[in-house]
């Protein structure tokens, strides 16, 4: 019959144990590799058979005993093969434990890496641009270093100079200098991804009757249609007028709309108000007049 290390099988590593440790022990095993939580695992079938078949002969005192003489002298022998190999292994090689810890703390160690941020306008992110910036080093000196800052870079990305952090030790090679990019938005627009949202300012005419305006993008205006009877807070999108999205192609402008009215009138304007109040039906708050 095959041998079979029962105890290593319920977790055990002695045959110094009692009843109700074994049962214990079996328990657990059981649980673990029960087949309602390993359904069609083979594996885990016949470890449950090998499981209660280990329960079956140490649970009881007369098969215990009888199985404890095969495993003790399968145990000393390999302890003993265990222990007469480390002894020649001492003799052949010395004291190789204190030369590995020796040789471990002499390793060459990488410098730590060191991190820093920078800001960028929107428009050096979006064409790309050679940025300068200082830092102080360990030693309390100004290091001056030049990024280049490749276009349609991502908010958040890092750019990475090789060697430029921490000193290494034991002759490692030096960390590296990681600087985040901050991209600033300005008075026109904002960055949402690869999306750009930015204001479009109408006359209150222009909303009622709809017309064409320009309106400016990153890289020159377009020219764009406003439907009759826009309303403010309302978003017109334009594709392909956004920032880069890293893929070759772009986002989109977003433009919502704001009507403005003017704060102060012509004497000719009032007027025309006055009669258009006067004609129209219109209340914005769903009364009647």
């Amino acid at each position: 019959m095959k041998y079979k290390d029962y105890y290593k099988i319920l977790g055990l590593d002695t045959s110094r144990v009692s009843i109700d440790e074994i049962k214990s022990a079996y328990r657990l095993s059981a649980k673990k590799y029960h087949p309602d939580l390993n359904v069609g695992d083979t594996l885990a079938e016949e470890k449950i058979k090998d499981i209660n078949e280990a329960y079956r002969t140490l649970s009881d005192s007369t098969s215990k005993r009888k199985y404890d003489r095969i495993w003790n002298s399968k145990n000393n022998i390999n302890n003993y093969q265990k222990i007469k190999g480390k002894n020649i292994f001492h003799i052949f090689l010395g004291n190789v434990e204190s030369e590995s810890k020796e040789t471990k703390i002499r390793q060459a160690i990488k410098g730590e890496n060191v991190e820093t941020e920078i800001k960028v306008s929107l428009e050096e992110a979006f064409y790309g641009a050679e940025k300068k910036i200082s830092l102080r080093t360990i030693e309390g000196k100004i290091k001056t270093f030049s990024i280049k800052i490749p276009e349609g870079i991502r908010n958040g990305e890092k750019i990475r100079l090789m060697g430029q952090g921490k000193k290494g030790t034991n002759g490692g090679n030096n960390g590296d200098l990681l600087i985040k990019i901050d991209i600033e938005d300005n008075n026109n627009f904002k960055l949402y991804g690869s999306d750009l949202c930015t204001e479009l300012k109408l006359s209150p005419w222009e909303a009622a009757l709809g017309t064409k305006v320009d309106i400016p993008t990153i890289d020159g205006d377009t020219k764009i249609y406003i439907p009759q009877g826009i309303q403010t807070g309302e978003k017109i999108k334009i594709p392909n007028k956004g920032y880069k999205d890293g893929k070759g192609g772009r986002g989109e402008l977003i433009a919502e709309v704001k009507i403005m009215v003017p704060k102060k009138l012509e004497l000719d304007e009032e007027e025309m108000f006055k009669k258009l109040k006067e004609m129209s039906n219109f209340n914005p708050r769903g009364r009647k007049k």
